[in-house]
């Protein structure tokens, strides 16, 4: 059953910073309804349900490694005692995950042992232990999770966590591999709502993609070649024309594989590196902060927002940047996403 995205999206909580994205009631400012403090006494116990949806995109989105015009996706929503959060699954090729996979796996989970929302770290500990992989498909059920918890105290995760949305980084907007005049279409629908663009490399085109960009708008550009680059050389002399076409950092320049030499091109690049198809969990951080400046954290591919919160803070300690980076997902999880 293919659900209405309008109808699923009207409930959800999360704020987005410095955006439009959503929705409903939960708008920064606007409190809601604190149920949990007279609810916690009750027996309701914590219910699942799910169902497929296909995100059609509005421009074919073509990176180094694919193209697609429809991302699947598997809505989820988490119920307790009459309140509901809501998460999603976005699953782009090369995550590995289908909607098959992920509806197999959200049925193997039994929210309804657990009788305490509040229960996160227990909660999720078991989702994660239920089977290895399904990252995506762990993913919606920590962000409906989360909403569902929100939703109870009456407020957005941003202010559960302490931080100032007047104090948000930019937000980008992605440009995909295309020919130029599709990319100087998209540049000038982005160019007046954002303040930053974010352009997919790793192909034949790219220095036609940066100059196409150019003739249309001066904004600072962050790149992300998605290890479409092979040879360590000619990804850092590339590197270099880019510093001086004002990009402002470069993503998973090299195959994951490669690790040595992106180390190699990080200690001479004029240009913070950031790591992506090389990061998925916590435990990969410390592997990679000899071999990267920052890493790009996304819901999808590292179970939710209880870990990319434990991640974001350890990639600070250890003095890496961090961007919060998403798939292409309906607003329900990119909203989730900016709450860091």
């Amino acid at each position: 059953m293919k659900s209405n995205r309008r109808e699923f999206l009207k409930g959800v909580t999360f704020t987005v910073l410095g955006s439009s994205l959503i929705t409903n009631n939960a708008l920064a400012g606007e409190k809601l309804a604190p149920f949990a403090i007279n609810r916690m006494g009750s027996n309701a116990r914590i219910k699942l349900s799910f169902r497929p949806y296909e995100l059609k995109l509005r421009h074919v989105f073509t990176v180094a490694t694919n193209s697609r015009t429809v991302t699947p996706d598997v809505q989820v929503e988490v119920t307790y005692d009459g309140i509901t959060g809501y998460g999603e699954a976005s699953m782009p090729p090369y995550l590995g995950e289908s909607t098959e996979s992920v509806l197999g796996f959200l049925q193997k989970v039994n929210l309804e042992q657990f009788s305490d929302p509040f229960q996160l770290e227990d909660i999720l500990a078991y989702v994660d232990a239920i089977m290895p992989g399904n990252i995506a498909a762990k993913a919606s059920v920590d962000i409906a999770l989360h909403d569902l918890v929100g939703k109870l105290l009456g407020a957005p995760w941003y202010k559960i966590w302490g931080l100032d949305k007047e104090k948000a980084p930019s937000t980008t907007y992605t440009i995909g591999i295309d020919t130029a005049d599709v990319v100087r279409e998209k540049t000038l629908e982005a160019a007046d709502r954002f303040n930053i663009l974010k352009v997919k490399l790793g192909r034949d085109n790219d220095k036609e993609m940066i100059d196409t960009i150019r003739s249309v708008t001066n904004l600072p550009i962050a790149v992300d070649a998605n290890q479409g680059w092979t040879d360590r050389q000619r990804a850092l002399d590339m590197i270099f024309w880019l510093k001086e076409q004002g990009i402002v950092m470069v993503e998973q320049p090299m195959p994951k594989a490669q690790l040595d030499d992106i180390a190699w091109i990080t200690q001479q690049s004029p240009l913070p590196i950031f790591a992506d198809e090389s990061l998925q969990r916590l435990e990969d951080i410390v592997k990679l902060k000899d071999a990267f400046s920052g890493i790009n954290i996304k819901l999808m591919k590292c179970t939710g927002m209880r870990e990319a919160w434990k991640m974001l803070t350890l990639a600070r300690a250890l003095n890496m940047k961090v961007m919060v980076g998403c798939m292409t997902e309906t607003s329900c999880a990119v909203s989730a996403a900016a709450q860091f």
